[in-house]
């Protein structure tokens, strides 16, 4: 069924190209923006990681360097789980099912892993059940966390996220950024045996990971999140994705990235 939703206007084929070749240069400068902003990326600074962080693995505890399986580079996705529902973040099982076969990956030196602070074997529980096969560990009983910025509680250590601290948090509205789980990506390099960290990205910034949000992107009616002239597609102000085997269930309005 389609959103009760205005649709593009309907013009020549003429018409429709003077007006594709108009959208292609910006698209092009949009490119050529994200190449130079990918290049100053690679040029940030990274801080040494002196930190002995400890790991539980299906293989036992292990260490960060650990993690890297013997390459230079490390992806580390700081997954959301929810225990208290024994289930993973809507929106972090999103992008999990978006990751490609991970040889492309290794190829270029590089492992992607998730890291939750959460029992292993709830871990594998859910795992099992969405059928993945990326490396998962628990950070359970470590300050990895913490000073990622991926749990936040004041009680542990100072809240900060998406590099806001709580009074901002809260000025802006973002309370449930304030304590618990939180999304996030953060990048680590190997030289011999020495770690160090590169790179953290958090909220919106999780997106360049979400491929079915890309493909989206290219349709008439996007994402149909309901925001940015989208249609509604389900008529509750916004569409949160979903685990992928809960789609035929109601819709739970769940925030967790923005901004």
């Amino acid at each position: 069924m389609q959103p009760d939703h205005p649709l593009p206007k309907i013009v020549s084929r003429e018409q429709w190209l003077e007006a594709r070749k108009a959208l292609l240069e910006k698209e092009k400068a949009l490119t050529r923006q994200r190449d130079a902003l990918n290049a100053e990326r690679r040029q940030l600074p990274m801080v040494a990681v002196a930190q002995d962080y400890r790991f539980e693995g299906p293989q036992g505890e292990v260490r960060l360097i650990d993690l890297f399986e013997g390459r230079s580079q490390l992806i580390v996705y700081h997954f959301m789980y929810h225990s208290d529902r024994g289930e993973g973040c809507d929106g972090c099982s999103c992008l999990v099912d978006n990751v490609g076969h991970q040889s492309h990956l290794h190829a270029r030196d590089t492992t992607l892993v998730l890291v939750s602070r959460a029992p292993l074997a709830e871990l594998q529980a859910f795992k099992q059940r969405m059928g993945w096969t990326l490396p998962w560990y628990s950070s359970f009983g470590s300050s990895f966390n913490y000073d990622y910025h991926a749990t936040t509680d004041e009680r542990v250590a100072p809240v900060e996220y998406n590099y806001r601290d709580q009074a901002e948090l809260e000025r802006l509205g973002l309370n449930y950024h304030v304590q618990g789980e939180q999304p996030g990506v953060s990048v680590f390099l190997r030289d011999g045996e020495r770690v160090y960290h590169c790179y953290s990205s958090y909220g919106r910034g999780l997106e360049m990971l979400m491929s079915s949000f890309h493909y989206l992107d290219l349709t008439p009616f996007g994402r149909s999140e309901g925001w940015d002239g989208m249609p509604d597609l389900d008529g509750k102000g916004m569409h949160w994705t979903r685990l992928h085997d809960e789609y035929q269930q109601p819709a739970a309005v769940r925030s967790c990235c923005s901004d």
